[in-house]
């Protein structure tokens, strides 16, 4: 990867800021790759604009998101808006030209989804999701676990993701809990597991889900209520293509999770164990070890766990959910460099949305449903 690629960033919150971190930080802490040029910042509020790309380190901005994607000099475009704007935004990127980072969920409907997978087929241009969670190094080192068929033959998976952002019954009525977001938890951060899931064992092959609400409306600013739209809460039984059982638990409504995705693997041999919450760990049990010694050891991310060598030269210091992004932003790079790239594009992302809207329909019908 050489030369030089020019950026714009549509969006200036959370994940706003997360992209614009990354694309700051990707050539110092990787040092290969094309120079990176900030180029256009777009926001709905024009003086938001302004005072953000000044913040980010953008050279213009616009209140006119076409008007940054119109731009010559923007070759990707990162798109961290609301869900229900990715689809409009990422077609029109790809229709210009352009590639895109887009973060996730792909689309609140499913036609989108495969609207936007479509465009990015057409366009010939690189087309990624906001997954950074595959990115940790210890990821990968599951991944590389399973492969050497550490724990022997894998007959059981559990997937949790749980927060407590929408656990207070008289926090106020905003987006998440419309109808136009999306299901809720289930494509909201479900996603997230499942993401994970794809690249440790593909997708699922048949879903049964149920979905509930702990609350059935709040309050909203001018003091009613407003009926909530969306669930919360998601529990969900499946089955890999191998034949592996799993259940997938998630829930936006849990009082003292902040950010835990929880994987655990069972096999004939050992079990892994990992908490997004402790990222920098995984617990691991072999059979292989004597009676005597057997137990969970604890492994802590090191230099020998890649890309964490790029960032820190010592074991046990831990990285950060910001530079997951960093690393995320470096795979992308090099997959529009033509390298191979650890991403979840386009394609793999609409695999994903069919299993969302594959657990919402049964939990609709009530019934098991296969992909």
């Amino acid at each position: 990867m050489g030369g030089s690629i020019g950026v714009g960033l549509i969006g200036t919150g959370y994940m706003g800021k997360c992209h614009a971190l990354a694309w700051n930080s990707v050539k110092a802490v990787f040092g290969d790759g094309p120079s990176v040029r900030l180029v256009s910042l777009a926001e709905v509020n024009a003086d938001i604009a302004r005072k953000k790309a000044d913040e980010f380190g953008f050279e213009q901005s616009t209140g006119d998101w076409r008007e940054l994607i119109a731009n010559s000099d923007v070759d990707v475009v990162s798109i961290t808006t609301p869900n229900a704007f990715h689809a409009e935004m990422a077609i029109a990127a790809l229709e210009a030209g352009k590639h895109v980072w887009c973060e996730k969920p792909m689309a609140v409907a499913l036609a989108d989804a495969e609207r936007m997978a479509a465009a990015a087929k057409a366009s010939g241009k690189v087309a990624i999701l906001g997954y950074n969670y595959i990115q940790n190094p210890l990821i990968r080192q599951i991944g590389a676990l399973l492969a050497d068929g550490a724990i022997g033959t894998v007959n059981h998976v559990r997937f949790e993701m749980d927060e407590d952002f929408m656990a207070d019954p008289e926090a106020l009525f905003y987006w998440k809990s419309e109808a136009s977001s999306g299901y809720g938890a289930l494509d909201d951060f479900g996603v997230h597991p499942l993401s994970l899931m794809h690249v440790l064992f593909g997708s699922v092959s048949k879903v049964q889900a149920h979905l509930s609400k702990p609350y059935a409306e709040r309050p909203t600013r001018d003091g009613g209520k407003r009926a909530v739209e969306t669930f919360d809460i998601a529990s969900v039984l499946f089955e890999l293509g191998e034949g592996i059982s799993g259940v997938m638990a998630l829930d936006r409504s849990a009082w003292g999770r902040k950010g835990r995705i929880a994987l655990q693997i069972f096999g004939s041999k050992g079990t892994i164990v990992y908490d997004q919450e402790r990222m920098n760990e995984l617990q691991l049990y072999l059979t292989s070890d004597k009676p005597t010694e057997q137990g969970f050891r604890t492994i802590l991310t090191a230099p020998q766990h890649a890309p964490y060598d790029r960032f820190i030269p010592a074991p046990g210091h831990g990285l950060g959910f910001n530079d997951l992004k960093v690393i995320e932003c470096h795979e992308l790079l090099r997959r529009i460099g033509g390298e191979p790239a650890r991403v979840i594009d386009f394609d793999a992302g609409l695999r994903i949305e069919r299993s969302v809207h594959a657990m919402a329909q049964s939990h609709q019908e009530q019934r098991w449903v296969s992909l």
